[in-house]
């Protein structure tokens, strides 16, 4: 990191470096070469703050490339099943995987469904399922069938695999640097070159000021003392940890299993506007679940809990299953106690949208509205009006209704309802607190809809959406000048993923919204865009406070070290010069003067790199209360520190004798 190639990309430690460089040929004395010493250090410990952000990196990266394990793959080749290595792998090859395979490369599966061991990659031990034709289709290598079979089109090529590029974004090897660190290296690359026409102007003021005052002031601003001095006034703080902060960044997503595809996209998250959010499985859990039985009149709702498990009993969705663990909870039944040898067991299926049993001299069953109906219809029922004041009634408070029918009768209705997550009402109102703003974005009705936004506490919401809508609601609020976020895991997602200013793409989704997106969530879990949208203003927050913390500081040591430097001058029979009484730190001479600040420069790099990778503290609020809290605590805080360290050093210095 040492070599100037490297260093030349940052302009203010590459001043930094070559001002160590020339003060190792002038130094003359044990003071010049004390000066050299510490300036060596100030490179060094930019390099180190560098280091230590991409060291936690690299831990990440190693574990990841654990399990880029090579094996044998078994690969379809003009219909013959052959043994082929998974480094010989390419893209569009077919590849079977069955029980207890590791999957050998990324992928599609084009065929079958299969459970799958991915926590290798995402640490979460449950198995997860993967199947052809839908948003679940994508496969990672590495990965580990658990049970069944399945047929996998290989999506990449050796060494540019979803791996393969995560890891070497992980380790920086490819990290670019965003438009606002490139706009901050403009300024600070402004302010070094302002400070270096200062301190060359000193040496004209000093050479002509020891003229006119017939003093000689060769010994005193020589070319290490004002090699030291533009190090001191130059912004090397903030440039030595700029990199670090960036990485960091990059670093807190990783640690929460989030991989941002360039640091541009966490920049781009603390400046969100609008939040796009799914219903199902972000604000919600993602499977509706029975709350409460609804008898007719004549009806008591314990039997009309017991035929609705008897009915749920071969229904095989989340939905069903609460039914039985409802009624179960509710009322002690229990669906072992039954007697199933004369039942016919009815499954729900999509087609018919009920399921049921039927017993010796009753056929029940639980399903839609419409489909129970027509059930009691065909078999000469009559389907009774005030059941639909009912069934508005819920949907009107968010639920969703299921009819019980026995025979040709109904008896009551089963209220299903999404469950809200838990806190994610606080998260949202920490949201509102940042000025962004939440909308939800469902299938659902209008009803359903606006019931589930406002116990959820989002702001706006859009019903029955489709894809497409996603798209254009995007492009909209861009069009308007706000930056948004959304999640989305399907290929229908991946043209919204690919417009919005971050799009985290889940890592069980499809190929098409993992190449989409600008981040990839590898714990698939929606609520994680809103930790997103948190990292993303602590990073902003952090650079923004070191770097005025470190502009302060410059300020402060111009003042503490010029008055030191030049109190000798138009000296006095007092012995102190008209500029000395600018000397309000009562620095014990200029060399000491100089040394203080040397040291101080250094050591608060060390000091700042802790609170650059781990990030300022981050609390949801207004903006300007932010602004005002950090310029008050890192604006004031950084002219304050230099005069306090460099008095200490100082004092330290002339007590051990070193000036």
């Amino acid at each position: 990191m040492l070599l100037p190639q490297v260093q030349i990309k940052n302009p203010v430690m590459f001043i930094t470096y070559l001002g160590a460089i020339v003060t190792t040929f002038y130094a003359s004395s044990l003071f010049d070469l004390h000066i050299t010493v510490w300036l060596w250090f100030t490179v060094l410990f930019a390099n180190f703050s560098q280091a230590v952000a991409e060291s936690r990196g690299k831990a990440q990266a190693a574990f990841l490339r654990k399990t880029q394990i090579e094996t044998l793959a078994k690969q379809i080749k003009n219909g013959q099943r052959i043994n082929t290595l998974s480094a010989d792998l390419k893209k569009g090859d077919l590849v079977i995987c069955e029980a207890g395979d590791i999957i050998p490369a990324d992928g599609e599966v084009t065929e079958g469904i299969a459970t799958v061991d991915e926590s290798a990659i995402t640490g979460e031990s449950a198995p997860v399922i993967r199947e052809s034709g839908g948003d679940r289709s994508a496969v990672t290598a590495g990965t580990f069938v658990v049970s069944d079979t399945i047929t996998i089109k290989v999506t990449s090529d050796r060494g540019k695999s979803f791996l393969d590029r995560m890891i070497h974004l992980i380790e920086g090897s490819q990290r670019q640097r965003t438009p606002n660190e490139i706009a901050l290296n403009i300024v600070l690359s402004g302010l070094t070159l302002i400070f270096l026409l200062t301190v060359v102007a000193l040496k004209f003021y000093a050479d002509y000021s020891g003229k006119v005052a017939d003093q000689d002031l060769s010994n005193i601003v020589t070319i290490p003392v004002l090699v030291a001095l533009l190090i001191c006034l130059i912004p090397t703080t903030i440039s030595a940890l700029l990199n670090a902060i960036g990485i960091a960044g990059m670093d807190r997503l990783i640690q929460r299993n989030v991989i941002a595809k360039s640091g541009r996209a966490v920049e781009a998250a603390g400046d969100i506007d609008l939040l796009i959010l799914d219903k199902t499985g972000t604000i919600t859990i993602g499977n509706r679940m029975a709350t409460d039985f609804i008898p007719i009149e004549g009806v008591g709702e314990r039997e009309l809990a017991t035929l609705a498990q008897l009915a749920s009993l071969a229904d095989e969705t989340p939905e069903g299953r609460s039914i039985v663990v409802l009624a179960k909870t509710k009322y002690d039944l229990r669906a072992e106690a039954l007697d199933s040898s004369n039942a016919r067991f009815i499954p729900f299926s999509a087609k018919t949208r009920m399921s049921g049993v039927d017993l010796p001299h009753h056929a029940i069953r639980k399903g839609a509205r419409d489909a129970i109906k027509a059930h009691i219809e065909k078999r000469g029922g009559i389907y009774p009006p005030e059941i639909d004041g009912i069934v508005k009634s819920i949907a009107n408070k968010g639920g969703t209704p299921l009819l019980v029918s026995d025979d040709n009768k109904i008896i009551g209705i089963i209220q299903l309802k999404d469950v809200i997550k838990g806190g994610i009402k606080e998260r949202f109102a920490e949201m509102r607190k940042m000025g962004i703003r939440t909308l939800m974005i469902t299938g659902d009705n209008s009803l359903t809809a606006a019931a589930i936004a406002a116990e959820a506490g989002v702001d706006d919401y859009v019903a029955e959406a489709s894809p497409e809508m996603k798209l254009e609601i995007i492009r909209r609020e861009q069009q308007e000048g706000r930056l948004v976020a959304m999640t989305g895991d399907g290929t229908n997602d991946a043209p919204a993923l690919a417009q919005a200013d971050v799009g985290v793409a889940m890592n069980t989704g499809t190929q098409a919204s993992r190449e989409a997106g600008n981040m990839v969530d590898l714990d698939s879990n929606p609520t994680k865009l809103i930790d997103i949208v948190e990292i993303g203003k602590q990073l902003l927050m952090t650079r923004g406070a070191l770097t005025t913390f470190s502009i302060a500081n410059d300020v402060a040591k111009y003042f503490a070290i010029i008055p030191a430097v030049f109190g000798v001058l138009y000296i006095t029979e007092e012995g102190t010069g008209p500029l000395s009484i600018l000397n309000i730190m009562m620095l014990h001479s200029g060399q000491s003067a100089i040394l203080s600040a040397v040291i101080f420069n250094a050591l608060i790099i060390v000091a700042l790199i802790p609170l650059a990778l781990q990030g300022i503290p981050y609390k949801a609020q207004a903006a300007h209360l932010l602004l005002r809290k950090n310029l008050l605590l890192y604006g004031l805080g950084g002219l304050m520190a230099p005069f306090i360290g460099i008095k200490l050093i100082d004092m330290f210095l002339v007590f051990s004798g070193l000036v």
